[in-house]
């Protein structure tokens, strides 16, 4: 999670969460025109399979990054499960994103360094920032946990369960 380089998408809390924002609306729109062309013209399942599962990590990836970016900025339980929830409307991770950007909610840079906040005292500050110091073995952890769910959702099922093909 450097700060070094302004184009480097961890560069920043900002950066990284309009990235998996504009990502994860991006391939809302992929999943739904998918879906319209399936229906009108029909689909390779093998292909929609590849945009379902594209859509699912995404999503999921989405999701972390924006609990990473709420505790980084301070946010409230609240707006860090809305930003997570609003994944699931199609597209409104964009204007969430707005929204935080002009409330300065996503303004400023990671964690890296305690500070006089007394905040940065408890164990859970501690762990967060030793795990930002340590952006490989952070995404690493990260990555498995998107696995570890996305995993667990295709053996559940899709959403309506599995369909059978005719």
């Amino acid at each position: 999670m450097t700060n070094q380089s302004t184009g480097r998408i961890f560069s920043s809390p900002q950066k990284a969460f309009q990235t998996f924002a504009f990502g994860e609306a991006l391939t809302w729109s992929l999943l739904l025109g998918a879906l319209a062309f399936r229906a009108l013209v029909g689909l390779p399942p093998t292909l929609f399979a590849v945009i379902g599962g594209l859509h699912g990590a995404m999503f999921l990836g989405y999701g972390v990054m924006a609990a990473l970016v709420g505790v980084n900025q301070r946010w409230g339980l609240g707006r860090i499960v809305l930003g997570v929830a609003l994944a699931i409307v199609p597209f409104a991770t964009i204007p969430l994103d707005r929204n935080l950007e002009g409330k300065g909610l996503l303004a400023g840079q990671w964690r890296l360094q305690p500070t006089n906040d007394p905040r940065d005292q408890n164990w859970f500050d501690r762990l967060f920032r030793w795990f930002l110091n340590r952006p490989l073995l952070l995404a690493a952890v990260l990555i498995l946990i998107v696995i570890a769910i996305f995993v667990t959702l295709l053996t559940i099922g899709p959403p309506g369960g599995k369909q059978e093909s005719a």
